[in-house]
């Protein structure tokens, strides 16, 4: 995957608005941002038995805020382990109170304690999406891989409402969230 000029200045553009978001916003709202899981989401996630998250770093939306929500609700969680350079990447399974093991690009996965699981849910981050449910990442392609090796699995982006962009390019292999949930709404795909 060659990235795209238009890209990589809107990640930049992307990464700035939301350190400045992110660092003016008052801190009890930060620490209550995604502590819970909406009920429209919650109900998508019935039928789930693996919800795969992510650890936040830097200024993401903190995901592993739904660890709790998650295990009330009797899911498996899985975090993902990036592989290699080129964008591989598979999830394992974890539990909050498992050791992480520091992995590429500065991010944190559980030890393999068994096969890498299958996730029906894949919670993702981003650094900006649209309406029209396209998603900006960093550009390895991580999570686009592991959306079309898992082409059942609900995609969620979870994003600071401040990452929202008016239109984002998007290449053929860029596959649509269904959902994208902020701190401040939940939207749905026209597929969702």
């Amino acid at each position: 995957m060659s990235d795209d000029p238009d890209k990589t200045a809107l990640r930049a553009i992307a990464r700035e608005r939301r350190r400045a978001f992110v660092q003016s916003i008052d801190p009890l709202a930060h620490r209550l941002a995604f502590k819970a899981i909406p009920s429209p989401l919650a109900r998508r996630l019935t039928e789930a038995q693996t919800v795969a998250l992510y650890m936040g770093l830097d200024d993401e939306a903190p995901a592993q805020r739904f660890a709790a929500p998650l295990q009330a609700m009797g899911k498996v969680i899985a975090l993902p382990r990036v592989i290699d350079r080129l964008g591989t990447m598979d999830f394992l399974a974890w539990l909050p109170e498992d050791r992480l093991l520091p992995g590429l690009y500065g991010t944190h996965h559980p030890e393999p304690s068994g096969p890498p699981v299958a996730p029906d849910v894949i919670i993702a981050p981003l650094l900006g999406f649209d309406r029209t449910m396209n998603r900006l990442g960093q550009g390895g392609g991580y999570y686009d891989r592991a959306f079309a090796r898992f082409p059942d699995a609900l995609r969620v982006g979870l994003a600071w409402s401040v990452q929202e962009h008016d239109v984002l390019p998007a290449d053929p292999w860029d596959l649509p969230l269904d959902i994208i949930l902020t701190e401040v709404e939940l939207i749905e795909g026209p597929d969702a």
